[in-house]
């Protein structure tokens, strides 16, 4: 009984340590999936008509909150699915829903390569704002070694925070990867490209990519889409 009591005792500072982190997630439990999608050259067409589909009936699901079909400026047939779902229930829920196995079971002749599905928390997120038919969305898959990731977040969110303060900007998230937390994807939503390119340019992103590089545990994947 004395040994039990000692062993609850000793647990107990490290129960007490993860209570915060705990009621900080559970603060906000909003989720965001990116969904990449590979398909053959000439079903393109065939795919965008398919993705369309999907994002009308999936708008309409409860607890979405955004569901953005973008495709890569070059190559084409790569696309992503940028979604933010009010909660794990909502994108549960959408998963399992009718129109999200019709397009996963039609979509498979036509793909060079799994879904490959990465949902995520925000790490740090900005307002969410409407983009027009020019705008460009840039999203870039950053991994850190482990032992660097928190360093590499702080990086991660000074150059969001500037980022948002740029012309042309309509949007920056940082967001992590629940399945790997040194994995973040960070979605960019520029007015046009001329405004993504001139950001490019300046010398505080120049500065980021310095800082960052030592710290990456792979290629610091950055692409370039259209929203449909």
């Amino acid at each position: 009984m004395r040994l039990a009591l000692r062993l609850m005792l000793a647990l107990l500072p490290i129960s007490l340590a993860a209570a915060p982190s705990a009621r900080a997630q559970d603060a906000n439990p909003t989720l965001y999936m990116l969904r990449y999608i590979e398909v053959a050259p000439d079903a393109e067409s065939k795919a965008v008509g398919m993705l369309k589909q999907l994002a009308d009936a999936s708008r309409k699901d409860p607890g979405a909150m955004r569901f953005e079909i973008l495709q890569r400026v070059a190559p084409a047939g790569h696309f992503v699915t940028f979604e933010v779902w009010k909660d794990k229930s909502a994108l549960d829920a959408h998963s399992a829903a009718a129109h999200a196995k019709t397009f996963s079971d039609a979509v498979q002749p036509l793909l060079l390569a799994p879904i490959d599905d990465r949902p995520c928390i925000a790490a740090d997120a900005g307002p969410a704002m409407s983009a027009g038919g020019e705008a460009r969305f840039v999203i870039t898959h950053v991994d850190f070694g482990p032992p660097s990731r928190e360093a590499g977040l702080a990086l991660l969110k000074a150059a969001s925070g500037a980022g948002r303060k740029a012309d042309g900007n309509l949007g920056l998230d940082v967001l992590q990867q629940t399945a790997r937390n040194n994995h973040f994807e960070v979605v960019e939503i520029w007015k046009d490209q001329k405004s993504s390119d001139a950001h490019e340019m300046t010398p505080a992103t120049k500065e980021f990519r310095a800082k960052v590089a030592p710290l990456l545990g792979a290629h610091y994947d950055r692409r370039w889409y259209k929203a449909l």
